[in-house]
């Protein structure tokens, strides 16, 4: 697989490079999967773009970035029922689904970047919700996101370009 300058990498369980700058990161708390499903709480393995960034304006200021970016509200969330059609996607609040609500009482979903892991097209099951987001005290580990202090996801994104991807590789070879 060639891998390209663009390319944020995850090189180890808990470092992410980006750019020849290595940051420390966490990831699902069962590792990484070639087979990821949903609620495993692995990292699905792949190559992926980047889709875009939602952040909290109450609480954070909007990042410099040449993504699409969108601000959160109290009524988005992401629905992770695969029986669903809205499944894999972010939508607003509704009883009738199953979902992660995106406007939390911590900080981890402060600032996301959306990473295009199954919606191209979606597959029920197959997992939803990854995303690299805000670490959580000590790096604990995610269900299946990549975590990064806000400081380094805010450095990365000043000079992510909407063609860069992410390669998250399986070993550590």
């Amino acid at each position: 697989m060639k891998v390209r300058m663009g390319t944020i990498k995850i090189t180890s369980p808990d470092k992410l490079m980006y750019e020849n700058k290595t940051y420390r990161c966490a990831i699902g708390l069962s590792g990484i999967s070639d087979t990821k499903k949903e609620n495993d709480g692995t990292t699905p393995a792949g190559q992926y773009n980047i889709r875009n960034v939602l952040y909290r304006p109450d609480r954070i200021p909007q990042p410099d970035t040449f993504l699409r970016v969108q601000p959160l509200n109290t009524n988005d969330v992401w629905c992770d029922n695969p029986e669903k059609k809205e499944y894999n996607r972010k939508v607003k609040y509704s009883r009738a689904l199953t979902t992660e609500r995106l406007w939390r009482k911590d900080n981890l979903y402060d600032l996301i970047l959306v990473i295009g892991y199954n919606d191209d097209p979606v597959i029920p099951g197959k997992g939803s919700a990854i995303f690299i987001h805000v670490a959580k005290p000590n790096y604990k580990p995610t269900r299946g996101c990549i975590a990064l202090k806000l400081d380094d996801l805010y450095q990365i994104l000043k000079s992510l370009k909407p063609s860069d991807t992410i390669l998250i590789l399986n070993s550590w070879s």
